[in-house]
């Protein structure tokens, strides 16, 4: 089972549980190397990302757990890197490449905060028309390689959060499959991996990882890359599911790889 984790989140930010708890959980579960991804300051949602006193007060805090607990597991210190926010004046060990939001009026709506947030979102500002929403965010999510400068793309359709059972669309609706298709071949021309992220199962939202395994298959048959990340918001969610998930993917013969930042 791979025993690393990339994506996380701490009390810093959205997460429920402190860098310490998650570091400890993180051994007695067998881990060996993790790395922390607080969401970047994103000054249009302050609920959900780190400030700039926070992201500072979290560079230090994981940069201490380091040496800490050198002995035991090693960590790194990450940003998860929203295409809308800033880009971090200090740089971190790495950062994962995320959209959360469109841009809607005079300001930004987020796709994955609850279901009726995406279907107000959906009536408001495309005129009901769900795929025109999906096709505006994978345009996007498209981008975020290159305007994030990221290493590792996050949860790529995390437009279907919601859509367990096909309450919003069909994900094989051809203009959902055009829309995420140009995305991903665009994406797959930087070379760096996509996420398989187990999150919004361990939330009760989905039954199966982002992306979807159609897109897991698409981007494997063009040569894509993939890392497994649990996109944890609290200690006992590290690693979640990773042996199932990595023998459903054996299974469809997608491999996953073993991250280590500074490595693209």
């Amino acid at each position: 089972m791979i025993r690393s984790d990339f994506h996380m989140h701490t009390y810093y930010c959205d997460g429920k549980d402190s860098p310490e708890e998650m570091v400890k959980s993180a051994i007695e579960k067998g881990f060996t190397t993790i790395g922390f991804s607080g969401h970047s300051y994103a000054p249009y949602d302050m609920d959900c990302c780190m400030d700039l006193k926070q992201t500072a007060e979290y560079r230090r805090k994981i940069n201490a757990l380091k040496d800490k607990y050198s002995g035991k597991i090693k960590i790194y210190c990450g940003v998860e890197q929203d295409i809308f926010a800033p880009l971090p004046v200090k740089p971190f060990d790495y950062s994962i490449g995320s959209v959360h939001y469109l841009k809607t009026g005079c300001g930004y709506t987020s796709v994955d905060y609850t279901p009726q947030v995406l279907a107000n979102m959906r009536d408001q500002y495309f005129g009901g028309d769900i795929y025109a929403l999906a096709e505006e965010y994978f345009k996007l999510v498209s981008d975020v390689a290159e305007k994030t400068g990221c290493d590792i793309i996050g949860h790529f359709d995390l437009v279907s959060k919601f859509n367990e059972n096909e309450e919003f669309f069909d994900p094989k609706d051809p203009r959902y499959i055009k829309a995420y298709q140009s995305a991903a071949d665009r994406l797959l021309t930087y070379g760096i991996p996509f996420e398989i992220n187990t999150g919004a199962i361990s939330r009760g939202w989905r039954s199966g990882p982002y992306p979807s395994m159609d897109i897991i298959k698409y981007i494997a048959s063009k040569g894509g890359r993939f890392v497994l990340s649990s996109d944890a918001h609290s200690k006992e969610n590290i690693g979640y599911i990773f042996r199932e998930t990595e023998e459903l993917l054996a299974k469809e013969g997608v491999e996953v790889e073993i991250f280590v930042p500074g490595c693209k």
